[in-house]
């Protein structure tokens, strides 16, 4: 399992315009928008999301450790990329967007895989993820070169290894829920030899 780490040093949250998230209902209608911190707020507002998971032609899964200086869930290892999209912007162009931001790298091939509705608390930040997450799985035959801001490091990791992993670091709140629910579609696109 090579982890390779990201150069440079995460800094804090800039002071530039607020991102705005898409509120959405129980179905995932669009409701309205709100600022990305206040709706992560206790108790949380649901709101539109996404969850990517990348495979490499072994099968492992790319997973990444969040930078030190995000401002939620810092440090964690959890799946390929994770994020919201813009208001009006569809999720599987969002997925594709931050992928590219965030590891420096396209998908060969990303396809959906439903989505999960979910409530986790963060209990080391206070904040909260309720949302309503697209998910996306596909594979990936470059190097990641994550941004520093964003990633801290990455790994390519077997079942086993992940299982090694958990049992050793913290992992987001969210990262069993999402692998879960992905699973059927994970499994499709890795082959069952793999293990997933």
């Amino acid at each position: 399992m090579p982890i390779t780490s990201a150069e440079g040093s995460a800094d804090s949250v800039s002071a530039a315009e607020p991102i705005m998230l898409e509120l959405v209902d129980e179905n995932g209608r669009t409701i309205g928008t709100a600022e990305k911190l206040s709706a992560h707020v206790a108790p949380g507002r649901l709101h539109r999301a996404f969850s990517v998971f990348l495979f490499d032609d072994r099968g492992r899964l790319l997973l990444q450790r969040r930078a030190l200086g995000k401002y939620h869930s810092p440090g964690v290892w959890s799946n390929t990329c994770c994020g919201h999209p813009y208001p009006d912007e569809p999720p599987f162009v969002a997925a594709a967007r931050r992928t590219g931001e965030e590891l420096g790298l396209a998908p060969a091939l990303m396809r959906e895989a439903g989505t999960v509705r979910y409530n986790h608390p963060d209990p080391a930040s206070g904040l909260v993820e309720q949302e309503y997450n697209h998910l996306f799985v596909g594979t990936v035959t470059a190097e990641p070169h994550p941004d520093p801001e964003e990633i801290g490091e990455t790994a390519f990791v077997t079942p086993a290894e992940l299982d090694a992993l958990m049992a050793e670091y913290p992992f987001s709140a969210w990262f069993m829920t999402v692998l879960d629910a992905a699973r059927p579609v994970v499994r499709e696109i890795t082959g069952d030899a793999a293990g997933w």
